[in-house]
């Protein structure tokens, strides 16, 4: 059930020296592909970055304050197409588009057994310059990818009271 894929996704740092196998990866990339986004625009590309030289230069140019990420076998850069383009409600698409594609990603990679972990700390700059992406696109999010060396607590949630009102705001 897809329940079981979201209550044992866990964000990881810890990765075994093992390759994500090419089936594996091409079902989250499926997953992703499967994702929708405002008006269906699908405005988004996302850079697989399994080399590994490619992925310490990431690391080293743009995120050298998280060593853990030269263990995931796969680094994934979600970048936008389209930053300028505003929803009706006033909100920018693209932050939405790409938070639902990675969390397909992530429950995908839960599912398949794997883990990973959202990266949003890093130097966009730098990271355009080492994964060639042009001036029209920026990078969201990296998301790290492989299997978990790791089996790290449920972190605490707040229950669903605290967290839902239901047909305005502050009712229960």
């Amino acid at each position: 059930m897809l329940i079981d894929s979201i209550t044992k996704r866990r964000s990881i740092r810890r990765y075994r020296e093992q390759p994500v196998t090419e089936a594996q990866l091409q079902r989250i990339l499926e997953a992703a592909r499967c994702a929708p986004t405002a008006k269906n625009r699908q405005e988004w590309k996302l850079i697989v970055v399994d080399d590994p030289a490619r992925r310490n230069a990431l690391v080293d140019a743009a995120a050298p304050h998280q060593p853990f990420m030269r263990q995931a076998p796969v680094i994934l850069a979600a970048c936008a197409l389209n930053p300028e383009y505003v929803m009706r409600c006033g909100i920018p698409a693209f932050p939405v588009d790409l938070a639902i594609v990675l969390d397909h990603v992530s429950l995908q990679a839960a599912q398949e057994g794997l883990g990973t972990c959202w990266i949003g700390s890093f130097d966009q700059e730098p990271a355009r310059r080492v994964l060639d992406i042009p001036e029209t696109a920026v990078i969201v999010q990296l998301m790290t990818l492989g299997l978990p060396d790791e089996d790290p607590p449920a972190r605490p949630r707040k229950s669903v009271s605290e967290l839902v009102f239901h047909n305005g705001w502050g009712s229960r």
